[in-house]
C-alpha cells in the first residue's frame, strides 16, 4: 500500500491536517471492533505518532498550573509533555506489591483541588502492568465523581498474555467519554515504530481544537504514512497473533533468566514488552572493582562492561529497577540476559 502511495502524485500533495477521511473512518470502526468503543470519525485525530497524540492532548485541556496525577512508574515522555502544557505532573507511587498498579484509595488520597486530569495507562511502558477490568471500571467511575478528566493510553492494548483481559475505560465506563481521551497508534500492535502514525480519540470540540493546534504545528501526518496505517487497521490480526505468541515465550524465557541471578527479583509481566526487575538487592555490592548505589549507576555499569543496554528506573520516576524489552529475537535476548548473568554473578 506504502509503494503504491508513493507512485501516486496525488498523495504527493498536502491533504487534512486531522488525517485522511478514511483512516480516520478506519479508526472509529478499529476501535469499535478491537474494544467495542463507538465513536464517529469525527472524534479522531491523526497525529505524528502516539507522542503527539498525547502532547496534543494535554495541550488542549491543561491550563497552566493543573495538577496531573500520574501513576508511577511511568513512561518518560508523559512528564515533560505535561510540563510543556503547563501542567504539573503528580507522582502516584506504586511498586511490586501491588502489582505496579494504583487503586482508588490511593488516588483519592493524591486528588486535590487542582487536580484536573488522570492519566490511565493499561497494559503499562515500563512494567507490562495490566488492570483488570474490574479496576478499570472502578477507576473510571471514581474519575467521574470527582469531575476529573481521564488521557488513556492504549498502545499495547492487543499485547496482553495468558488469561489476562485488556479492557478499555470508556467503554465500561460510558459517562466518562465526554471527558475521557484515548490515545493509540500502530507502533506497538502492527510493528510499525517509524511510520509514525498514532491517534486521539476524544469529544469533538477538544478533537477539533487539537485539530487546529497541529494544523499550526505540523498539518498533516506524512500522507504515505497515513495510507501504510489503513492498510493495517483493516487488515486482520493474524500476524499480530504470531507476534504475540513469540513474546509470550520471550517474556516467560526473560523473567525465569533475571530471577536466577541473585539480588534480582522480577515479577512476570502481563502486558507489553518490558519486564521491570528489582536491582535493589544487588546495589550497593561490588562489581568488577565498581560499587553502584543507584540503578542509574547500575544501568551504565552494565552498558560499559558487557555492552547490554537497559534503561534505569530514575528515568520512569522510580529508583531501584531497571526495564528491559524482550522485543527482539531469541537469540539476542539469550545473549544479553547471559552477558548480565555474568557479570553479576
Amino acid at each position: 500500500a506504502a509503494v503504491k502511495a508513493c507512485q501516486d502524485p496525488k498523495w504527493h500533495r498536502y491533504t487534512p491536517a486531522g488525517g485522511l477521511p478514511e483512516l480516520k473512518q478506519a479508526i472509529a470502526d478499529k476501535t469499535l471492533r478491537d474494544s467495542g468503543y463507538r465513536v464517529d470519525a469525527s472524534q479522531v485525530l491523526v497525529t505524528n505518532g502516539g507522542k503527539q497524540a498525547l502532547y496534543n492532548a494535554f495541550a488542549t485541556i491543561v491550563d497552566p498550573g493543573d495538577e496531573v496525577l500520574l501513576p508511577a512508574p511511568y513512561w518518560t515522555t508523559y512528564p515533560e509533555a505535561i510540563r510543556l502544557a503547563g501542567g504539573i505532573p503528580v507522582d502516584v507511587m506504586t511498586d511490586e506489591s501491588t502489582g505496579f498498579r494504583t487503586s482508588v484509595a490511593q488516588l483519592e488520597q493524591s486528588i486535590t483541588a487542582k487536580t484536573k486530569v488522570l492519566v490511565f495507562v493499561s497494559p503499562s511502558n515500563p512494567t507490562g502492568a495490566v488492570y483488570s477490568p474490574a479496576e478499570v471500571e472502578a477507576i473510571g467511575q471514581w474519575a467521574v465523581e470527582k469531575g476529573i478528566w481521564v488521557i488513556t493510553d492504549e498502545i499495547y492494548e492487543h499485547l496482553v498474555y495468558g488469561d489476562t483481559e485488556f479492557a478499555s475505560m470508556p467503554t465500561l465506563v460510558p459517562e466518562i467519554a465526554d471527558r475521557c481521551i484515548v490515545a493509540n497508534g500502530v507502533a506497538k500492535t502492527y510493528a510499525m515504530t517509524g511510520w509514525r502514525v498514532g491517534w486521539m480519540i476524544g469529544p469533538n470540540d477538544v478533537v477539533k481544537a487539537a485539530t487546529n493546534l497541529q494544523s499550526h504545528a505540523t498539518s498533516n501526518v506524512a500522507n504515505v504514512s497515513q495510507i501504510a496505517a489503513l492498510a493495517a487497521v483493516t487488515g486482520d490480526l493474524s500476524a499480530v497473533d504470531e507476534m504475540k505468541i513469540a513474546f509470550d515465550r520471550r517474556r516467560r524465557t526473560i523473567t525465569k533468566l533475571l530471577n536466577e541471578i541473585d539480588g534480582i527479583v522480577c515479577p512476570e509481566p502481563e502486558g507489553a514488552f518490558y519486564v521491570y526487575p528489582s536491582v535493589k538487592g544487588v546495589l550497593g555490592r561490588s562489581i568488577r572493582g565498581k560499587v553502584p548505589t543507584t540503578s542509574a549507576e547500575l544501568a551504565a555499569l552494565i552498558l560499559d562492561e558487557v555492552e547490554v543496554a537497559v534503561v534505569p528506573g530514575e528515568a520512569f520516576g522510580t529508583q531501584g529497577y531497571i526495564r528491559l524489552s524482550y522485543a527482539l529475537g531469541d537469540d539476542d535476548l539469550a545473549e544479553g540476559i547471559g552477558r548480565i548473568q555474568d557479570l553479576l554473578r
